[in-house]
């Protein structure tokens, strides 16, 4: 049974840990620090925390790595991912497996208080997170056909090169496209963007 109120942090950057931990305690939860993954799997096999701040760009084996062992394990804490080197690719492998949110560093502190609160609140009642573009969402009757085929494409892990190529335009259109989606959907960045459009609501 996940404690309520604890939260393991796992980067190899030690300032990050600190800050995390610092913002985190104030506002009333247990930190517990990690520097690489094999420690925090091997933390959560006797002891699950409410939720998990997991770096994708740690040493051994990668956030992403990790999140495919939690998520085999069927972990019930909640995880979010982060990264200084935030991509959508990255998010969209990071959400499939598991992950319920993404913080790009440098992260906002009154954020990541909020959805771990958020997260916390609603244990046991996430969202499903599917593998492919959810059926419905937010903003979807506002996308062009055309947005649409580049938003099946960026769910799908394409970086923008990749799209362009697939549909014939040029990486900058896909940009574009990708601005106006995000406005239509209501979106704050590309990994909330993903998340959005890869949960069923």
């Amino acid at each position: 049974m996940p404690q309520a109120d604890e939260i393991f942090v796992v980067d190899d950057d030690a300032a990050v840990r600190e800050a995390l931990t610092v913002l985190l305690t104030m506002e009333g939860f247990d930190v517990t620090c990690f520097a690489d993954g094999n420690a925090l799997v091997t933390a959560v096999r006797s002891h699950v925390p409410a939720c998990v701040i997991l770096d994708v760009n740690i040493p051994g084996p990668s956030g992403l790595d990790v999140l495919k062992r939690l998520k085999a394990d069927a972990c019930p804490a909640a995880v979010f991912a982060m990264s200084g080197q935030a991509n959508i690719p990255m998010a969209v492998d990071a959400i499939r497996n598991g992950a319920i949110d993404f913080f790009e560093k440098p992260f906002d502190a009154g954020r990541i208080v909020g959805c771990v609160r958020e997260a916390i609140a609603d244990a046991g009642r996430h969202p499903r997170v599917t593998g492919h573009l959810a059926s419905h969402f937010p903003g979807m009757e506002l996308l062009t056909p055309r947005e649409r085929q580049v938003l099946e494409q960026i769910a799908g892990g394409s970086s923008n090169k990749e799209a362009g190529r697939a549909l014939g335009i040029s990486p900058r259109t896909v940009e574009v496209h990708r601005a106006r989606i995000m406005e239509k959907i209501g979106a704050r960045n590309a990994a909330n963007l993903v998340r959005i459009v890869l949960t069923e609501h």
